[in-house]
């Protein structure tokens, strides 16, 4: 069974590196506008992760791939948070805290994937990247808490140790 593909690329997509800058629907400010679309780049990436989480190797067919590859080591990280929550309240303080947290981006010591592509913007690619991860969190809560014991799903918790092509977007041993 192969790996599933982002399908949101299109020859108009704006790129920042060698990531698609992808519309988001999202609150949150940033440069990805999102007005008036069905389904982003988030939505794809939950909707795929059960499946796509069990990949060692990854071929990356476009450049919304490595936006979903991204998304998707995201969503393992909010998970390992996710699980020690007691309640929804906390779970998205806990994602809030997270989505918000400096994190490294291509070319600083610490990004887990590649090196500083050509045509980076590193202010661009840190709003965008920011804009996911806070709107990430919000929709994983959504989909991650049962809303009759306000406590993590065990069918989502369940993926906390599986790494996504072997990789982690958090330091060793975090």
């Amino acid at each position: 069974m192969p790996a599933y593909h982002s399908n949101l690329m299109l020859p108009e997509t704006r790129l920042v590196g060698n990531m698609a800058l992808l519309p988001i629907k999202t609150q949150f400010k940033g440069p990805a506008r999102g007005d008036g679309i069905d389904s982003d780049i988030i939505d794809e990436a939950i909707y795929y992760f059960k499946a796509n989480v069990f990949f060692k190797n990854y071929e990356i067919k476009n450049e919304a791939d490595r936006t979903l590859i991204y998304v998707t080591l995201y969503i393992s990280e909010c998970l390992k948070k996710l699980q020690k929550c007691s309640s929804r309240s906390q779970g998205e303080k806990e994602m809030y805290t997270l989505g918000i947290t400096n994190f490294p981006i291509p070319g600083e010591p610490g990004f887990p994937l590649n090196e500083t592509p050509p045509g980076f913007f590193p202010n661009t690619m840190r709003g965008y990247l920011q804009q996911i991860r806070q709107e990430t969190g919000l929709r994983l809560c959504d989909r991650v808490f049962d809303p009759q014991t306000d406590r993590p799903s065990k069918w989502w918790v369940c993926f906390v140790k599986k790494q996504f092509m072997n990789k982690s977007l958090s330091a060793p041993g975090q």
